[in-house]
């Protein structure tokens, strides 16, 4: 009878070791796993720009909930590739967010094209402004079917057309070259068919091909043509507000559903503001980067009366080929009820 309680005995305490032990590898493993994590986010941004600072601020408050020796890791500069080439990144793992216009947003959902891409729609700030907070809803809602969180919301500017040679017309483009986004290819169609020339490319190729004549024409937002240096190889910008260039910060669903609910809470509350500081701040850097590279040698022409119905035009036979092949249907409708409503209640 000694023996077997002692052999009993014996049997329950290594079980007991054993699933103490076990209980510590987890443990371990899981602090391991914490002081490991990473968030790598990539952006075509310039290093040190607004939206840069921006982004390390998400990420301190990111790292800091998190605790232990978590690494947070901005890729600026396209250093990942185009936008295009991020989003699929983000969907193997290889980052786990990035901040994209609307060129690498649609890559996951198409139907946020209609915030961008349809030229001389928007008047001004608050229509754009106005129709994304009617619009954020139901599309976040759709990013996060496609499995991607929105953390922020902001714009980079409005398109400009910057140009080796000065030209106010729209007939004035044809001789020229454009640079198209190589993930666009109803664009390039659209452009081809007018009598445009698109060039598809990289935006890490256009100062280079610029600079050998591959392009004559960048559309570009003015910050964007200053940090890049565009300016210097095209020196006459067309003061037009072609079309404004929308963007957000998202996440993997995978990444924020790792995140504890003190983690999420911190990281949506720093993103909302970020994108506030994001869209006033870079309106006012639209005006201050035109008067620097203007003092460096940039000539602005202005279209007249006669010229901007022109590009008017331009934009009216526009819609009818964006409707259904780069904007959902259903969606550009949505656009223009939305505008429709804003411009009569602000008529009344």
């Amino acid at each position: 009878m000694i023996q077997f309680h002692f052999s009993v005995q014996t049997r329950s305490s290594s079980r007991r070791l054993a699933c103490a032990l076990i209980c510590l590898a987890a443990l371990a493993a899981s602090a391991a796993h914490a002081a490991n994590k990473q968030l790598r986010i990539g952006t075509l941004v310039p290093k040190n720009s607004l939206y840069h600072r921006q982004l390390m601020e998400i990420g301190e408050t990111w790292r800091t909930a998190q605790g232990g020796s978590a690494k947070y890791l901005v890729f600026t500069d396209g250093s990942q590739g185009g936008e295009a080439e991020m989003a699929r990144r983000m969907r193997i793992g290889q980052l786990q967010g990035a901040l994209l216009s609307v060129v690498g947003l649609r890559e996951i959902e198409p139907s946020i094209a209609a915030l961008q891409v349809m030229p001389l729609l928007f008047r001004n700030w608050e229509e754009v402004d106005y129709v994304r907070e009617k619009m954020r809803p139901a599309m976040e809602k759709k990013f996060l079917d496609k499995g991607f969180v929105v953390l922020a919301w902001g714009d980079a500017g409005w398109v400009r057309f910057f140009s080796k040679e000065a030209a106010l017309r729209p007939d004035d483009f044809k001789r020229m070259k454009f640079f198209a986004w190589g993930s666009e290819p109803e664009q390039q169609s659209i452009m081809k068919s007018l009598g445009y020339t698109p060039v598809p490319l990289e935006t890490t190729d256009i100062l280079p091909a610029i600079q050998t004549g591959m392009i004559n024409v960048v559309p570009s937002t003015p910050y964007f043509a200053l940090a890049s240096q565009i300016y210097n190889a095209a020196p006459n910008m067309l003061e037009i507000n072609w079309a404004p260039i929308v963007g957000a910060l998202v996440v993997t669903k995978k990444t924020w559903d790792e995140m504890t609910p003190e983690v999420r809470d911190a990281v949506r509350a720093t993103s909302e503001k970020a994108g506030v500081q994001i869209r006033a701040k870079a309106r006012q850097e639209v005006d201050e980067a035109v008067d620097a590279m203007k003092k460096r040698g940039l000539t602005v022409n202005k279209p007249n009366a006669e010229q901007m119905r022109e590009w008017n035009d331009l934009a009216e036979k526009l819609y009818p080929r964006i409707r259904g092949s780069m904007v959902p249907a259903e969606t550009f409708d949505e656009v223009f009820a939305h505008l429709k409503a804003f411009r009569a209640g602000k008529a009344k």
